[in-house]
């Protein structure tokens, strides 16, 4: 599958998974709102009927203390009498209660004439009679009516120039603003205080707690009494988040989901370009190994075919050459092919390595005084400086050998033109550590590549040069091997400059 196909399907799948987790946030969001109003409309509603019920109450409470004094109210006792002016008539109207309070009511009415009404009504029969005391009983309940109102009027208006202190139970206060908050189907904890119109604070609940009141629901009490009266109830719920994301836990699997799917999709294309990327690597393997290969190939068969022909006169020298040349470039030939070999045995598993003491200034003395010649004919030189004093430690000697060839090699390939090859080897002692360190001026490597060089199949690009053959196999059995003599190697580098190998080896 071509790359371009692959980046329009990851855009396509990108641009979905994208949509469907942002149209299931929206979703959440909009519910989110609709509970938070449907939540505040409920507690408004509450804290209403809270406040109502509390004035019920009140009302209740006091008149049942003041019931004695209705009770206590006799019966309307009349006296009729006429004024100066004979067309004038005063009835007076008089309740005595319990505690000794009078309430005395008088009635005008007009007559033309008080002897002749009263002479009328007792000649007028039974029928004038009952009209009568009809009109009495009226007028006499109506009376009372007026008391009854003005004794209860008097005993409400006495208790509401009480303190809220007084007015309110705040034991019943909270029973009624539980019931009214279940009956609308709120059932978190909550917390209140009461204060009057001015904020001066007058109650709080028991347990009351701060967290949540950032979000806080008011509602007056006794709003029909004078503002100076009244009070002002709020309430919190310190758990508000925790109930309204209750709302979702519906929505959370397919959240879920939706995100393991992204991630799925997310790790599956990481790895398809991985996977791409490494199936190119490998091609540029197989390039470069094709290359490696031919070369002493096909000097080993030009060789053969020149002592197979018999029109070439062999003269001891160039017997002694094509032997030479098919002795080389087997030896060429065979490193490789062990190199690759290297590669794919421990590709699954630890290398099979033969532990013994050596000496490590004795080691890397041998490889240098072998690598002097290739590195003399090139333009260069090697300095030592092997400054270890307790250089034994136990390692793969074959292994190890081949550690610091490939390092000081890539010295070599890695070389820049316009400077003489100098390539700097040390050892030395750190505690607890056996340091060696192999450093060059060749060309260096860019930041991006420092961090990949230990990779398998990893190269680092020269532009458009490609004298610098290899299987990008080296440093990563490099890495390797010291890793499996659990040691570490790092390497540092600038563009332009050099590079530094510094390898590490427990020597306790």
């Amino acid at each position: 599958m071509k790359k371009s196909t692959i980046i329009v399907l990851a855009i396509v799948m990108g641009v979905s998974f994208t949509s469907l987790l942002i149209l299931q946030m929206r979703y959440i969001e909009e519910i989110s709102s609709l509970r938070h109003e449907h939540f505040d409309e409920s507690v408004r509603r509450s804290l209403y009927e809270t406040a109502h019920q509390l004035e019920l109450s009140e009302a209740k409470r006091y008149l049942e203390q003041g019931s004695e004094a209705l009770n206590g109210i006799a019966t309307a006792t009349d006296s009729v009498y006429a004024s100066t002016d004979s067309s004038v008539i005063q009835r007076t109207h008089q309740v005595i209660a319990k505690d000794g309070s009078v309430f005395t009511s008088r009635e005008t009415t007009a007559s033309t004439n008080l002897s002749d009404k009263y002479f009328t009504r007792k000649m007028g029969g039974n029928t004038d009679r009952q009209r009568s005391l009809q009109e009495i009983m009226a007028m006499r309940y109506a009376t009372e009516k007026n008391l009854v109102e003005e004794v209860i009027y008097s005993i409400l208006y006495t208790a509401s120039d009480r303190p809220l202190s007084e007015r309110i139970d705040f034991v019943e206060l909270d029973q009624i603003l539980k019931t009214q908050l279940s009956n609308n189907g709120i059932n978190i904890p909550y917390h209140f205080t009461v204060s009057t119109s001015n904020g001066q604070p007058v109650y709080q609940c028991a347990d009351y707690d701060a967290t949540g009141s950032e979000r806080t629901f008011t509602e007056t009490l006794f709003k029909n009494d004078p503002v100076q009266r009244s009070g002002i109830l709020k309430v919190h719920f310190p758990d508000l988040g925790k109930y309204i994301w209750r709302s979702f836990w519906f929505m959370m699997p397919s959240l879920i989901f939706t995100l393991i799917l992204l991630i799925t999709f997310i790790v599956t294309l990481v790895l398809v370009f991985r996977q791409k990327k490494l199936t190119e690597l490998k091609n540029d393997f197989i390039n470069n190994m094709t290359h490696e290969f031919k070369t002493p190939i096909s000097s080993i068969s030009l060789a053969a075919q020149m002592l197979g022909d018999d029109s070439v006169k062999k003269t001891p020298p160039l017997m002694q050459r094509l032997t030479s040349t098919i002795i080389d470039e087997t030896k060429r030939l065979r490193f490789q092919v062990e190199k690759v070999l290297q590669m794919s045995m421990y590709e699954n598993q630890r290398a099979n390595l033969h532990m013994k003491e050596v000496d490590i200034n004795e080691l890397i003395a041998g490889v240098t005084h072998t690598f002097a010649l290739k590195v003399e004919k090139n333009g260069g030189k090697i300095i030592t400086n092997l400054n270890a004093t307790d250089p034994s430690i136990c390692v793969d000697d074959m292994h190890f050998t081949n550690v610091i060839f490939n390092l000081m090699d890539n010295a070599v390939k890695y070389r820049r033109k316009d400077a003489d090859l100098e390539l700097t080897v040390e050892t030395w002692n750190e505690p607890g550590h056996l340091c060696i360190s192999i450093k060059d001026n060749g060309i260096g490597m860019k930041k991006e590549d420092l961090k990949r060089i230990f990779e398998k199949f990893y190269r680092v690009h020269t532009g458009n040069l490609h004298d610098v053959k290899g299987f990008g196999l080296g440093l990563a059995y490099v890495h390797k091997i010291v890793k499996d003599h659990k040691g570490t190697i790092n390497a540092e580098s600038e563009l332009g400059i050099g590079t530094k190998f510094i390898i590490k080896l427990k020597n306790d």
